[in-house]
């Protein structure tokens, strides 16, 4: 038997594992479902009025402050990152949640206003205290 022959069984092997597996098949679809859910959300967040204000604010405060805002969108989730406190807006079904990431400690999340004023927001994360 040649390499490639057994490699072509080995990856039928998984792959009818895969298939067998229940589990990761109820788990995908659990992930699939909730990604349907936050769509809506995540589409307001990508192309909403308050992201476009919370990014010109963010960029006024971190003139402000002499300090850099790095912006980055990973997947849905929007983050902000200004030295070792990063900021995370995660759509959810429920809405859009923001998760202030302070010395590397998660704080617990809380729901967002995307109708509301974002300095609001950015001073929350700004002012937010380590977690002891």
């Amino acid at each position: 038997m040649s390499f490639l022959d057994n490699l072509e069984n080995s990856l039928k092997t998984l792959e009818g594992r895969e298939e067998k597996d229940p589990r990761d098949a109820g788990r995908r679809e659990e992930e699939r479902s909730l990604a349907l859910a936050a769509a809506p959300w995540a589409e307001k967040l990508k192309d909403g009025t308050f992201t476009e204000a919370l990014l010109m604010e963010a960029a006024r405060v971190g003139h402000k402050r002499r300090v850099k805002i790095y912006i980055a969108w990973l997947g849905t989730t929007l983050r902000l990152e200004m030295r070792e406190r990063k900021l995370d807006l995660r759509p959810t079904p429920d809405g859009v949640v923001a998760a202030f990431i302070i010395d590397g400690a998660e704080q617990p999340a809380r729901p967002v206003d995307l109708d509301g004023d974002p300095g609001v927001l950015l001073d929350a994360w700004i002012a937010a205290e380590p977690k002891q």
